[in-house]
């Protein structure tokens, strides 16, 4: 199994930067691609950027130019670096991880609010 454990979230003004990290314990040796998720109120949970083990990454259209993925691998740590953050970027944000066998995990979450 995996675990995962969100942090970075907070509020931050129209314009303003925020990272968020999560961090994966366990066999993280299985995991192949991670991604950031979003929910907010009301609205389905939306895939917002996706890295895979190989280093292909792949972005949200609403995220791009604004949001980078990145990964470091001696920490078991996926960063996502948030940019120009608008109020409709304002969501709880959550880590998940898929492993070989399709398995997923997800973190907790963390939330994002933007003021405008």
């Amino acid at each position: 199994q995996v675990q995962l454990v969100e942090s970075g979230g907070g509020l931050v003004q129209a314009g303003g930067s925020l990272r968020l990290s999560c961090v994966a314990s366990g066999r993280t040796f299985t995991i192949y691609n991670m991604a950031w998720f979003r929910q907010a109120p009301g609205k389905e949970r939306e895939l917002v950027a996706s890295i895979w083990s190989s280093g292909n990454v792949a972005y949200a259209d609403s995220v791009k130019g604004r949001f980078t993925i990145s990964r470091e691998n001696t920490k078991d740590t996926v960063y996502l670096q948030m940019n120009n953050l608008k109020p409709e970027d304002t969501a709880v944000y959550y880590c998940r991880s898929v492993v070989y066998g399709a398995e997923e995990y997800w973190g907790p979450g963390t939330q994002v609010t933007v003021s405008s």
